[in-house]
């Protein structure tokens, strides 16, 4: 099947909206009101929509994987920004080199786990 598609956006929770929004938008994405209990988040090409809703079981089980090109660029700009002083509750591990490349965690404040990585190269 061919389709042309132009994006994936997944919905994630917050525990506390106005703390979760703040958060996105400290760690550079441009938010885009969408109603007074969603909005998009988004950077660049991507983006997901945050809503005002909280189910512990769905929260505690999100996971977001953004691939970026340079890893080590990236972490160095995410401890500039000292996430974790700023909001409660957010936790940025250091890089871990993995088979299939490198990567780092960052829990937002309500628990959602971004993973960002870079795959290895093939050659």
């Amino acid at each position: 099947m061919e389709q042309l598609v132009k994006s994936i956006r997944p919905f994630i929770g917050a525990k506390d909206y106005a703390v979760s929004r703040a958060f996105y938008k400290d760690l550079g994405f441009q938010e885009i009101i969408v109603s007074p209990k969603m909005s998009y988040f988004q950077l660049e090409q991507l983006g997901f929509y945050l809503q005002d809703a909280y189910v512990k079981d769905w929260i505690d089980n999100s996971m977001i994987f953004m691939e970026v090109v340079n890893l080590t660029l990236f972490y160095n700009a995410l401890l500039l920004l000292d996430l974790p002083k700023k909001h409660k509750g957010v936790k940025l591990s250091s890089i871990r080199i993995q088979d299939w490349g490198s990567e780092c965690y960052l829990h937002d404040p309500s628990g959602i786990l971004w993973h960002f990585g870079s795959f290895n190269t093939v050659k």
